[in-house]
């Protein structure tokens, strides 16, 4: 067993309580994601998304926040990859950003649907065009020879494209995350941490203070 049991820090950044918490999780993400990119980071919409097989394994995953409201956290992907697969079968999923530079967690919980194909069509051709035709070129989550086969995919599908439009597949689009859950989590001394969590119930938020 390899020991890390001496690697460790104090978590000092700052506090999260009731009385300045928002009433609601969306604007509570939104005050805390706009100071998280005031930092500059490198990839500011990094999140973990997870999702459930058939046989009640947990998988995970970055993928990039696209865009996000009241409503939820929306996302883009192939339906066909493993993760489409298993939000076919189990749209119960979750969510986990993780801001270590201001000692910060939020984790989502909810049920996954799917964007309309109008709102994947403004996304999709919003990307570079060699990212458009990557969603072409790539069988996501397929089995591969190698990497020479990829790079043949792309590069027939660029031939085929060349001087038009590339189009939106019909296996490509986005999900939104509807929350049921929201927590937000501060680091604190003597891991005496803040934990701060909202419930949906109806159209309105329940909200709790949880032990570290």
């Amino acid at each position: 067993m390899v020991d890390l049991f001496d690697i460790r820090k104090e978590y000092t950044q700052g506090r999260l309580d009731e009385q300045t918490a928002a009433k609601d999780p969306m604007t509570q993400f939104h005050a805390w994601f706009e100071a998280y990119r005031e930092t500059l980071p490198v990839e500011p919409t990094i999140m973990t998304v997870a999702s459930v097989d058939a046989e009640g394994q947990p998988w995970q995953r970055i993928l990039l926040l696209k865009a996000y409201d009241e409503q939820g956290f929306v996302f883009f992907t192939n339906y066909e990859s493993n993760k489409g697969q298993h939000f076919a079968n189990n749209a119960r999923a979750s969510i986990h950003f993780f801001w270590i530079g201001q000692e910060r967690q939020i984790q989502v919980q909810g049920i996954v649907t799917k964007m309309t194909r109008a709102e994947a069509e403004s996304y999709f051709h919003s990307r570079p065009r060699e990212s458009q035709l990557g969603a072409w070129a790539s069988k996501q989550s397929r089995p591969l020879t190698n990497r020479a086969e990829l790079e043949a995919n792309f590069a027939a599908v660029k031939e085929a494209y060349e001087g038009k439009d590339v189009p939106l597949p019909d296996y490509w689009g986005g999900y939104r995350l509807v929350p049921e859950r929201v927590e937000f989590w501060q680091g604190g001394e003597h891991r005496l941490h803040d934990r701060i969590e909202y419930r949906r119930n109806g159209r309105e938020w329940l909200q709790q203070r949880l032990n570290p």
